[in-house]
């Protein structure tokens, strides 16, 4: 007789750990995303992963992380059911779940167009949009500003500091990770003071560029081209779409778009902090 496996309502919701990286890998791959194991191993290390197993024994159901910034905000990111599970409520489920352990905490994540309508029913709202963009830098049309240098262990604090501001919440045990994380970090400063910082980091072909911290487009772009200058791969970044200015430039210097999603909240009128100086995010796992 074959064997009988629990209803899918009935299955256990359990904590990822690092032993998960390769199911997690496969569960992306399954659904045609990069499979991101460099992104994976971030996550699960430096934030909460939650999934189910298939009773099947192939991996995993469906998985997410959940990143905590404190009582302030948590982020969601990585929302994945695998294919032969879809549309059949563990997605929904894996969220109720988040949502109950939460407590109330406000959460905010980035949504496809396929996930949109589950998020808003979930009680989220839109409160903007980020653009992701990918391709070769070339240069064409420079940077309007400098002072930008590698960033050294006694820069961090101040890292830290300015971080804290623009953010709004503390993100420490995420950014402390960033110089072994990324294959570069870059400050940029002036008469003595930090005024930005950026990361890129490797994911699968591409480098990505985030986190992008800076005073003002100049700043941010000095960074970009300083990153950029060290890497020969594709670039991939996700930028804010009141940005108007940065994205022109970097699609003047060879990145093309590839998609747009929803920023939404729960619980929350809008994300803490000054986006006016938010370019880029550390990671952005949409759903």
């Amino acid at each position: 007789m074959p064997l009988s496996h629990p209803p899918l309502d009935q299955l256990p919701i359990r904590r990822l750990t690092g032993d998960d990286l390769q199911a997690c890998a496969d569960l992306s791959e399954d659904r045609g995303w990069p499979r991101e194991e460099h992104k994976w191993g971030l996550l699960l290390t430096a934030g909460m992963g939650l999934g189910i197993d298939d009773p099947s024994g192939r991996g995993l159901v469906t998985a997410c992380v959940v990143t905590s910034y404190g009582p302030g905000l948590g982020a969601i990111g990585m929302v994945l059911v695998a294919e032969r599970y879809a549309r059949r409520g563990v997605g929904r489920r894996l969220m109720q779940h988040v949502l109950d352990e939460a407590e109330g905490t406000p959460l905010s994540l980035y949504a496809t167009s396929n996930g949109q309508p589950l998020y808003e029913q979930l009680g989220f709202a839109q409160t903007g949009h980020s653009e992701m963009l990918r391709g070769r830098f070339t240069g064409t049309e420079p940077a309007t500003a400098g002072g930008v240098r590698p960033a050294t262990a006694e820069d961090l604090q101040h890292v830290l500091r300015l971080d804290h501001e623009i953010f709004g919440v503390d993100r420490t045990h995420l950014i402390t990770r960033l110089p072994a994380f990324a294959d570069h970090l870059r400050v940029a400063e002036q008469d003595g003071e930090i005024t930005g910082f950026g990361a890129l980091w490797p994911n699968m072909d591409t480098h990505v560029l985030g986190p992008l911290i800076a005073r003002d487009p100049a700043t941010a772009q000095a960074l970009v081209a300083s990153l950029a200058a060290a890497s020969d791969r594709p670039l991939r970044t996700d930028v804010d779409t009141r940005h108007t200015a940065l994205l022109t430039w970097l699609k003047a210097n060879g990145l093309e778009h590839i998609a747009t999603n929803a920023v939404m909240v729960r619980s929350l009128p809008d994300l803490p902090g000054d986006w006016t100086r938010r370019f880029a995010p550390l990671t952005v796992a949409a759903g």
